[in-house]
């Protein structure tokens, strides 16, 4: 019977020394999780037991560090949670590697090509839409479309102590400076993104009145005369320098220029004031923007694929997804830092990171192994002494068969 409980230590001693081998030379593969074998002894209806058996190889789900990365598709999971990961037959995986990169259609793939799932941004501009699919998260490498200005805001103070202008005997006229006291400048966009030019000019025609007058100086809008047609406002402030125009909303108005659709916005002008020291608009703000090429992309802190282009402007590209287990100890490993769902794991909560039972994605982060060298170097020598014991059994049963055979 020594031979046999002997021979089973020796067996399990040298999985163990196996396991441990493992979580060494993975100790620097991103996200791999650390592995831990347990035993359970063996009986035959005696007494005295049989030896003993490798009842499970169990796996450490506990977060590594977070490091920095090394590229912009680089992110790291802090929590719990996996990345949601698709292969070209459609199988689901699962990982904790956030090595990320472009294949040469514009998905996000891992090292061994499979795809990162996530929700895809659509729409102009680009937006997760409620109940969207998850699937694949594809970068589009074409320019970003114009986007004409629909709104515009404009907010400051008119200097109350500026000259009143008598509009009977001085009519408002761009040309003649001496018809306004001041003006103002912004740029809007049309719907092929030709950039227009827009003045505001400011009349003081009483005390806490004024006019507003708005103009398109690239493609202004023409009478029948041929003469340019400009938008009105009146602007009236309480004592207290308050703005009382309710809606205070400037007509931005352009004709078509370079087969762009015309211009045809509001200026909200909600937050003007009249006040004691100098006009000043600060800086004045409206939607829209030329077509751009992309410059570069970046993964945020709660997963958002963003790409910056050349006309300053960034853009929603799609969201990662992470995935959760009840018991993720029940998940089983397909190799390529990759887990497969299975009965005993339970069925994954998918959704965005932060949310629920979901820990934090972090781009241009990496999660370094959890492998403690300095335990298992311990374990090592721990199983090693543990498999010279065993052959110490064998060799002690040995000796005494010798004996009794000699005695023979």
């Amino acid at each position: 019977m020594s031979f046999s409980q002997g021979l089973s230590g020796l067996t399990a001693a040298s999985q163990a020394l196996d396991v441990v081998g493992n979580n060494i030379a993975n100790s620097q593969t991103v996200g791999f999780k650390s592995g831990s074998i347990a035993f359970a002894d063996v009986f035959a209806g005696s007494q005295i037991g049989m030896g003993v058996q490798v009842s499970s190889v169990n796996q450490n789900f506990s977060d590594g560090v977070l490091g920095m990365g090394n590229s912009d598709l680089d992110m790291g999971i802090q929590g719990n949670g996996f990345f949601r990961l698709a292969s070209e037959s459609g199988s689901i995986f699962y990982s904790r590697n956030g090595q990320f990169k472009q294949d040469e259609n514009g998905y996000i793939v891992n090292n061994q090509g499979m795809f990162l799932t996530g929700y895809q941004a659509t729409g102009n501009p680009p937006a997760i839409q409620p109940g969207a699919a998850v699937g694949p998260i594809q970068i589009p490498n074409g320019q970003m479309p114009a986007r004409a200005s629909d709104a515009g805001t404009l907010k400051g103070n008119l200097d109350s102590g500026s000259k009143v202008i008598d509009q009977t005997a001085n009519p408002f006229d761009p040309a003649d400076n001496k018809s306004y006291n001041s003006v103002t400048q912004l740029d809007a966009y049309d719907s092929l993104g030709n950039k227009h030019t827009i003045n505001v000019y400011y009349v003081k025609t009483g005390d806490n009145e004024w006019k507003a007058y708005s103009s398109d100086t690239t493609s202004p809008n023409l009478n029948d005369q041929g003469e340019p047609v400009y938008q009105e406002l009146g602007l009236s402030f309480d004592t207290a320098g308050q703005l009382t125009t309710n809606p205070a909303k400037l007509s931005i108005q352009g004709a078509g220029y370079n087969g762009g659709a015309p211009l045809n916005f509001d200026l909200d002008m909600d937050g003007m004031t009249q006040q004691a020291s100098d006009t000043d608009m600060g800086s004045p703000t409206t939607t829209g923007y030329a077509p751009g090429m992309m410059n570069g992309y970046m993964v945020g802190d709660n997963g958002q694929v963003i790409a910056s282009y050349s006309n300053g402007q960034s853009q929603l590209i799609g969201q990662v997804v992470l995935s959760n287990f009840t018991n993720p100890g029940g998940l089983t490993s397909k190799g390529d830092n990759t887990w497969a769902e299975t009965p005993e794991s339970g069925q994954p909560s998918t959704g965005v990171a932060g949310t629920g039972n979901l820990g934090n994605l972090l781009g241009n982060k990496l999660e370094s192994s959890n492998v403690d060298l300095s335990k298992e170097m311990v374990n090592m020598i721990v199983y090693q002494r543990n498999y010279q014991s065993n052959s110490q059994t064998i060799k002690t049963q040995s000796e005494l068969l010798q004996i009794l055979a000699n005695l023979g």
